[in-house]
Order: structure tokens, then C-alpha cells, then sequence
């Protein structure tokens, strides 16, 4: 049996749902598809990351996700107060601990300043005690915009609203994409085919699209991120978002700490090559996984230039003593009988075949295909966004059946 719709979404993850639901709103009475490998949305990166509404204030002004970041937080605030789902605008700390990451904050606070986000400011030793008594630092931001959320609670509402409004259109789980015939999707429940196919699929963007026979200039590689929480003794210590400088030689934010909103505090993460593209534990291995990452050309230049760095974090995630020393430096009076294990989480990073981190927003359509091969953080935060990005491409590659590249900003899209 052929299950045709006009539109497919291939990845029921946020990015897959937040397009689903964007081209539902612009075409109501068209039936739009989305398939989901496991049995429930949510059980990879949207439902493994910290669960923060980032502001935008990293990001290199005027980029790609710089403007879809400041865009994405305001749509996202707005579609959970509509929705009344549980979010919270708790502000965030970003501390300075030595005088070398003093020099890397002001310029972070440039590009705050830059990029416009609000109301952000600087804070001296005794201020940053004001607001987190446990903390200590030289000097800090204080982001009131930044925040945390459910975002498994806003995929379901994403799912939900797109059913109610066209009754043709579902959310289809336990779906594996096997073969893809141009466009035709054999699945694991069936053959599907629809119009325009948008494949959305995270840690398996790389192989989908080669399944789809695009030649693709990176590949996908794992690092886990390990989180704890503060016990109940210990959460009295932290009342905000409070994040270290990060590295800027590194791609990752550092370990932080985070309220969630079951009121729970967690620490985390760290980021460590994994050998499982879903693999969860320290000691997660996967075969495939395993020797497609390190027969990669990229994943070892990637290991040369930073393996002290990698090194480091591969023993924190072995050492509980060793992950509460790192948040010592921003909480010295923080013991191990403080924290406890958690959960861990896997970032789809993409690597170029020079170990270079492909922090960009990538996607690529063949044969009216498109491929979202690249949504790094925070992609979560600019889901609405980028969905709005998507959509537009997906109309423009639908009316211009020419050979083209085009380069916007950070962004980078490729027609074969």
C-alpha cells in the first residue's frame, strides 16, 4: 500500500517538528507526514539537551545564528505562553574565574552589545554573590533573557496542533526510512511518498542523505554529554542559569549549571567522543558507529588539535571527582556528596574532512529533496527560526528548478 501526502517530514525531532507545524500554518489543507524512527518523539537531542532558551550572545553579530537565535526565543516564548507551556525567563550568568577569561567575556559582552540581546550587563565579585551567594568569580554578564524550558513538551504541542489542523496529517513512530527512491520512502511500516520531502534526522543526517545519493562533504560525528544534579541538600545553591567562559578554541559551552523545570538542578555537560551515535553510557559501543567515526580522515585531525582538551574531558567522564573539580572553579565550596549522576546526551557534530566543526546551519535539496545535514546549538532555541527558513527555502528550490548554490550569511544551501 502507498501512503501519499504532500508534504513529508522525515525526523520527528524539533527541527522536523517546528517545520511540520510551519507548513501546516501556511497550507492548511495540505497533508503533511511526519515519520519518526522510535516510538516517541523526543528520545534523542530534543529531549537530551539542557533545556535552556538561549539568547543569542555567542554568536559572531549578523551570522546565520546570531539573527535566528534573537528570532527563535522570541517565537518560542511567545508559542509556549500561548500554549501555556511550562518555560521560565530565569537570566543567566556567564562567570569569568581567572584574568585570561576576563579579556574572552568582554568580548563576548561585544558581541551581546552586537547582536543586540537585552539588557545584558556586567557584573562585579560582589555582585555575581548578590545574585548566586555560592558562586565566585572576577567578573560576569548577567543575560536576563535566557531561560529554560520543556522542549519535548513543545514538539507534542507542535504534533498536536498540526493534526488538529488538518485531519490527513499525522505523526507516524516506530518509522524507519530503508530505501529512499527518489520520491518514494521505503519504510519500516510501508512505502510513503509526497510532493516535497524534508529530511530532518539529526545523527543520522549524513547517512540519509547518502542513502538519497547526495555527495556530502562531512560526516557525523558523536560526543556525548554527561549531566548530574545537585541533591536535595544542594540545590539551595544555585537560582539562575549559571554558565563558565567558554573556550573559544573549543565548540562546547563548558559545564554549567542549569534549573530545569521540574525544579531539579543539573551540572553538565561534558564532551566526549562517543562510540555510539545513541549511546548513552560511558560504555555505550557500537560497531558501525565506531569504525565509520574513526576511519574519518576528519575525526582524527579533529583529536590532534585538541587532544589535551579531549583528553581531559575523557577523564571527567570516568570521574565524578574530577566533573565536581571542574565545577569548583565557579563553586568552590561544592563537594562530591553535593552532586549526582543523571543522565547523558549525544550532539550530532558535524566534521569536515580537516577535522574543522561545522558550526553553520546546513542543508541541501537534490531532485526536490531537502536535507537538513547541520542544526548545531541552538538549534533548539531557533526551531521556529529555522523552520521559517526551511520553508522559504523549500518554496524557492520548488520554483527554481535551476543548478544553484547560494550563500546567505552563515547559512550554506546547495542544489545538485
Amino acid at each position: 500500500m502507498l501512503n501519499k501526502f504532500d508534504f513529508i517530514i522525515v525526523g520527528g525531532g524539533i527541527v522536523g517538528l517546528a517545520t511540520a507545524y510551519k507548513l501546516q500554518v501556511k497550507f492548511p489543507k495540505k497533508s503533511i507526514a511526519i515519520l519518526e524512527k522510535e516510538s516517541e518523539i523526543g528520545k534523542h537531542q530534543t529531549g537530551r539537551n539542557s533545556g535552556v532558551i538561549h539568547s543569542g550572545i555567542y554568536y559572531t553579530p549578523n551570522s546565520y545564528k546570531a539573527k535566528n537565535c534573537k528570532n527563535g526565543r522570541e517565537q518560542l516564548v511567545e508559542f509556549a505562553q500561548k500554549h501555556a507551556i511550562k518555560h521560565q525567563t530565569c537570566g543567566k550568568i556567564i562567570v569569568a574565574t581567572t584574568t585570561d577569561e576576563v579579556a574572552f567575556l568582554e568580548n563576548i559582552y561585544e558581541k551581546g552589545i552586537a547582536n543586540k540581546t537585552p539588557d545584558i550587563r556586567f557584573l562585579t565579585s560582589d555582585e555575581i554573590k548578590e545574585k548566586e551567594p555560592f558562586i565566585e568569580g572576577l567578573k560576569a554578564i548577567w543575560v536576563p533573557t535566557s531561560g529554560i524550558i520543556d522542549y519535548v513538551a513543545v514538539s507534542e504541542k507542535f504534533a498536536a496542533l498540526i493534526s488538529e489542523t488538518n485531519k490527513h496529517s499525522k505523526l507516524v513512530t516506530s518509522c524507519e526510512v530503508l530505501q529512499i527512491e527518489n520520491k518514494l520512502l521505503k519504510t519500516s511500516k510501508g512505502t510513503f511518498t509526497a510532493d516535497k520531502i524534508i529530511f530532518c534526522t539529526g545523527l543520522h543526517s549524513d547517512r540519509i542523505a547518502n542513502k538519497d545519493a547526495i555527495k556530502i562533504d562531512m560526516q557525523i560525528v558523536g560526543f556525548r554529554g554527561d549531566y548530574y544534579r545537585l541533591t536535595k541538600k544542594a540545590k539551595h545553591k544555585i537560582k539562575n542559569l549559571v554558565y563558565p567562559v567558554p573556550d573559544p578554541n573549543f565548540p562546547f559551552l563548558g559545564v554549567h549549571f542549569t534549573p530545569m523545570i521540574d525544579g531539579s538542578i543539573e551540572c553538565g555537560p561534558n564532551a566526549v567522543f562517543s562510540f555510539k551515535r545513541e549511546g548513552y553510557s560511558t560504555t555505550s559501543f557500537n560497531l558501525k558507529d565506531t569504525v565509520e567515526a574513526l576511519t574519518y580522515k576528519g575525526t582524527w585531525k579533529l583529536f590532534f588539535k585538541h587532544w589535551r582538551k579531549g583528553i581531559d574531558e575523557y577523564k571527567r567522564a570516568f570521574s565524578k571527582k574530577l566533573f565536581v573539580k571542574e565545577l569548583q572553579k565557579m563553586m568552590p565550596s561544592i563537594t562530591i556528596n553535593d552532586v549526582e549522576f543523571a543522565r547523558s546526551g549525544v550532539r550530532a557534530q558535524a566534521l569536515d574532512y580537516n577535522g574543522g566543526l561545522v558550526d553553520d546551519f546546513k542543508i541541501e535539496e537534490k531532485n526536490g529533496n531537502i536535507h537538513v545535514l547541520n542544526a548545531p546549538s541552538p538549534a533548539a532555541t531557533s526551531c521556529l527560526a529555522i523552520a521559517d527558513e526551511i520553508v522559504s527555502k523549500t518554496l524557492a528550490f520548488t520554483l527554481n528548478d535551476s543548478v544553484k548554490m547560494q550563500h546567505d550569511d552563515c547559512c550554506y544551501y546547495k542544489k545538485e
